[in-house]
């Protein structure tokens, strides 16, 4: 769409290859250049932190870092992704994961699962991982009527509710299926439960269908005034009732219960 074109951030124009490390390094310029995803970010570190509170002492570990700034908020945390980053403590596949059996407290994740190929290695390698009593806490792709909509038509990545849960391995960042999280939790809950009874869904919570969207994103400009946060937000909380329409975005929680 000529206005997508338009719209387009111009440092981002010219990436061909959305794998490449510089890419992730660019995302994190671009969300402490916009107000907006910057202070969305806090928000969603802070919704993890309030899912499980991470204090010191704790083995904290967030998967999937890339350009993101969570020591900021959560000193403690143990970075991680795939690729290797200046701003993550370790390199490692979420399928292959250089911990402990019963080492870790936490695993904090911001739109992860749904790029991980092997959903299955990754729950079996968690759940390795995990101390008794320990929390996946993820924030991934809602699936509502508004959310799909918006994923369908204005997202590059896929969002395929018919689908599997696995994913052709293409790429960390070019390959994967927004709808994955509601897939395995929503739409095939009972078969994720059967598959992985020492993992309890804790809570799933649909939130978050405007700020996203008016940031930007990542590749384009941010649509409203910066001072205007608090206000979109302000107006999200009033339309919280009706998040199971419009959230774009979804809270999940699992804990390890033996």
């Amino acid at each position: 769409m000529k206005i997508l074109e338009w719209l387009k951030l111009p440092e981002t124009r010219d990436i061909k290859n959305l794998d490449d490390p510089s890419v992730t390094l660019l995302h994190g310029e671009i969300i402490k250049k916009k107000v907006f995803l910057e202070s969305l970010y806090i928000d969603f570190y802070s919704e993890l932190v309030k899912a499980e509170p991470a204090p010191a002492g704790k083995v904290i570990v967030e998967l999937g870092s890339g350009g993101g700034f969570i020591k900021e908020v959560v000193g403690n945390v143990i970075t991680s992704d795939i690729i290797k980053l200046p701003n993550v403590d370790k390199v490692f596949s979420a399928v292959e994961m250089p911990f402990a059996d019963g080492s870790v407290d936490t695993f904090f994740m911001i739109d992860v699962l749904h790029h991980i190929t092997d959903s299955r290695g990754f729950f079996s390698e968690a759940l390795r991982c995990l101390k008794v009593g320990g929390k996946i806490v993820m924030i991934e792709p809602a699936n509502t009527l508004w959310s799909r909509f918006i994923y369908k038509n204005f997202h590059h990545e896929s969002f395929e509710t018919q689908s599997g849960w696995e994913l052709e391995d293409k790429g960390p960042l070019s390959h994967g299926n927004g709808a994955i999280p509601w897939i395995i939790f929503c739409r095939d809950r009972t078969q994720f439960e059967n598959e992985y009874p020492e993992l309890r869904i804790v809570g799933i919570r649909n939130h978050t269908p405007f700020r996203y969207l008016l940031s930007g994103g990542f590749m384009l400009r941010q649509l409203i005034p910066s001072f205007m946060y608090r206000a979109v937000k302000a107006v999200e909380y009033v339309l919280s009732p009706f998040n199971n329409l419009l959230g774009m975005f979804q809270t999940i929680v699992l804990e390890k219960t033996a």
